[in-house]
């Protein structure tokens, strides 16, 4: 499989994923305003898919987002399943992203200097 592809794959799912997080994450007690999904990365085979979010908030926010979304992560499939047409649909693994807080404490320190 081409290189370019899984990339449209991937950015294809990213999108889906966050305009569904309303929709799924509606009624649950972490805002779907507060997550961002920052990347997606499917394995070779279409079958699995690591999602990267970003949770706005302290650890324990972000613990109970992350919560959430693998209880949810069935809800995200049915609606991939739905309006996107590939041979498989993946299963989904949540994983937190803390790159945004790493850049974050960053520009702190060039801030400090």
């Amino acid at each position: 499989m081409a290189v370019d592809r899984l990339e449209r794959i991937n950015s294809l799912l990213k999108r889906v994923i966050a305009e569904s997080m309303f929709s799924v994450m509606q009624g649950d007690s972490v805002a779907p305003g507060l997550i961002t999904v920052t990347q997606v990365k499917c394995g070779k085979d279409l079958r699995d898919a690591t999602v990267g979010v970003s949770v706005f908030g302290d650890d324990k926010l972000k613990t109970t987002a992350l919560q959430h979304l693998k209880h949810n992560a069935k809800r995200f499939q049915a609606i991939i399943n739905r309006e996107v047409r590939l041979k498989f649909t993946p299963r989904l693994l949540f994983q937190l992203d803390r790159s945004l807080e790493k850049g974050d404490e960053v520009l702190a320190i060039l801030d400090t200097l």
